[in-house]
């Protein structure tokens, strides 16, 4: 622990600003200002607008695509620095994000701090912080041609490369902090890679949420509508079927609902077949966290429905998803050879 005390805070401190990214990413969806900044100046577009002419610059080049032209006409430049703020905050965390990461890097490396195994992680870390950054760009690419909306693949992509940035630096820094690992039952951490594999899939569709909008519709709980939860008619909108589980809003919330409850139902199995083996502390720390999380993270997307996602609540689910990856990624770690 001690050799590699300054190597765990750099990493630790990688998984606080992308959980602060995420959160920022989060507002910047839920608010629709993601579109704000039509063009991409990887230093330049660091600084913003200093003036009433370079802010009327700005405001004169969003005039010229869709989100404009489509939906947002009524702005004057005031709702348009509302929406460029987060926007631009966004890629500013993202852009320091990548200074923390790739500095400290390179100090380690001369100071030869850095065993090779962590050579190899950090080299991928960067490697995901980078294919983040294009597939940002590549998500608002979607939105400035004909729909003023971005893509919901993309975005999912976008997000959930995040979640897996976060994790793995997550993961290594938990290698460094915890060189000793004791596997005690193969099927018992196999049923924690299968639910940390549904929570992934989970994730994504949560963005696929976001990404349509689809929580603005069904605001209902248990059912999705009054007295209907599986009809056909309320989830069959296109042809061919499967589409309506990826494209269309209904199918989609349908599919997050249903996941939610697997989820919950994984994290119980857990903690359940847990009481039939011989733990070690952190081990117990991290099953009951991941049941204190799961319950929390469940009731934060019930109220996110059936409130109609104001602003504070969609991230604040969004968080929850975060916190529970986490819980699960360190309990998948404290059971890993």
């Amino acid at each position: 622990m001690k050799d590699h005390k300054k190597v765990i805070y750099w990493l630790l401190t990688g998984c606080v600003l992308i959980f602060i990214m995420v959160i920022v990413g989060g507002i910047t969806r839920l608010t629709h200002s993601g579109l704000s900044i039509s063009n991409y100046k990887l230093i330049s577009g660091t600084i913003p607008p200093m003036n009433e002419t370079e802010w009327q610059e700005a405001f004169n080049l969003y005039k010229q695509y869709p989100e404009y032209q489509k939906l947002n006409t009524h702005f004057t430049l005031q709702d348009f620095k509302d929406i460029y703020f987060w926007e631009w905050l966004h890629r500013v965390i993202g852009r320091f994000i990548g200074v923390v990461f790739f500095i400290p890097f390179l100090y380690f490396l001369i100071r030869k701090q850095l065993t090779k195994s962590t050579i190899k992680k950090s080299v991928i870390l960067l490697c995901l912080g980078g294919f983040q950054g294009f597939l940002g760009w590549y998500m608002v690419k979607s939105g400035l041609v004909d729909n003023p909306d971005v893509s919901h693949y993309r975005l999912a992509a976008h997000l959930t490369t995040a979640f897996i940035t976060f994790a793995y630096t997550f993961w290594v820094a938990l290698d460094l902090m915890f060189p000793n690992k004791k596997q005690i039952n193969i099927k018992f951490r196999n049923l924690i890679r299968w639910g940390l594999a549904i929570l992934l899939i989970q994730i994504i569709y949560g963005a696929f949420v976001a990404g349509l909008d689809a929580g603005f519709i069904h605001n209902h709980w248990p059912m999705m509508s009054e007295g209907k939860f599986m009809h056909p008619t309320v989830y069959i909108e296109q042809s061919p079927v499967y589409k309506n589980f990826i494209e269309g809003k209904s199918g989609v919330q349908f599919v997050h609902r249903s996941l939610a409850y697997i989820v919950v139902l994984f994290v119980f199995l857990i903690w359940r077949k847990s009481k039939k083996l011989s733990l070690t502390n952190f081990q117990t720390k991290g099953i009951h966290t991941l049941l204190i999380i799961v319950g929390i993270q469940f009731l934060l997307g019930v109220l996110t429905i059936l409130l109609q996602v104001p602003v504070w609540l969609g991230v604040a689910h969004q968080v929850g998803a975060f916190f529970l990856l986490s819980a699960m990624t360190f309990t998948l770690h404290r059971f890993s050879k």
